[in-house]
């Protein structure tokens, strides 16, 4: 009996839900820390990047408009889902990293914390963030957060799955549309989520995947006139400052890239960074100091 031949997986990109091939039709090789090949990943192209930014936008309406808890069980879903997948994102980010086996599946551990923890807050920032001011008048001056749009997150170069989760989980959690753009040496992972996104509960366009030269795809992004703001995590200094500049040019948010320890917990400013705040004036029904009403 002949040597069975192990099947292949093919890697594509999410976006709108679906899993295309690079429209360039373009693949580069990825390989492990010790140079072995691994995988071929779709390397994206700036139409690639247009067609995710309007996938984005287009799911904004239904996921902005979601009930903060509903929001925050879309995302406990997801969290399900990693935990059934497991050994697979075991493998993938020992490969991705250097890591031995036991690192690895403590990195996926907290991955999957990390989500949970994220799910658990969808319902709980706009207490902290917002709420009721302190006027003299006789006015109800009330302040919530409000997601801000489309985001382009360029994902951590080197922390494969928890970096990347670390971004992406703030953005979708708080109401925004993201745009990823995995990590250049090590996309599996990421590519990898988007098929446990696609079998959740996150409807198509939320999160749209891509993979490839970090700089090709990042640029038309940072540059892009629908795109309300930007993750810069994965850039590095010279990159981000040109990305920062194409950025200003529809006033977008820009959060830079800074030294980020993603096993820590963290706290709650990569959701705040993609919130805008609206604050209601509203009458009380009182006619005066005297606080006689109508």
């Amino acid at each position: 009996m002949s040597d069975r031949l192990t099947v292949l997986k093919t890697y594509k990109l999410y976006v709108g839900g679906k899993f295309p091939r690079s429209e360039s039709g373009r693949v580069y090789e990825v390989s492990d820390s010790k140079g072995k090949w691994l995988a071929n990943a779709p390397l994206s192209s700036r139409k690639d990047a247009r067609d995710a930014v309007v996938a984005a936008r287009k799911a904004f309406g239904g996921w902005s408009g979601a009930t903060a808890y509903n929001r925050g069980q879309v995302l406990y879903r997801v969290a399900e889902m990693l935990e059934g997948r497991r050994d697979q994102f075991t493998r993938e980010v020992a490969d991705a990293e250097g890591l031995s086996k036991s690192k690895a599946a403590a990195v996926v551990d907290a991955t999957i914390d990390r989500w949970v923890w994220y799910a658990g807050w969808t319902d709980k920032i706009a207490q902290v963030v917002g709420g009721g001011n302190p006027v003299a008048g006789p006015f109800f001056n009330l302040s919530s957060p409000e997601p801000t749009g489309v985001v382009a997150v360029l994902a951590p170069q080197e922390s494969s799955f928890l970096g990347l989760v670390s971004v992406l989980a703030p953005v979708i959690a708080t109401g925004n549309t993201a745009v990823v753009v995995a990590s250049e040496r090590s996309p599996l992972p990421a590519l990898s989520l988007a098929e446990v996104l696609a079998t959740s509960d996150v409807p198509g366009g939320v999160v749209n995947v891509l993979s490839g030269r970090t700089t090709e795809i990042a640029t038309p992004l940072a540059a892009h006139q629908d795109v309300n703001a930007i993750d810069l995590a994965g850039a590095d200094e010279a990159l981000a400052k040109e990305l920062e500049i194409a950025a200003a040019d529809n006033l977008k948010r820009v959060l830079r890239p800074q030294p980020v320890d993603y096993a820590e917990t963290p706290g709650i400013d990569r959701m705040t960074a993609f919130l805008e705040t609206k604050t209601v004036w509203h009458p009380t029904g009182s006619l005066g100091a005297s606080g006689s009403s109508y």
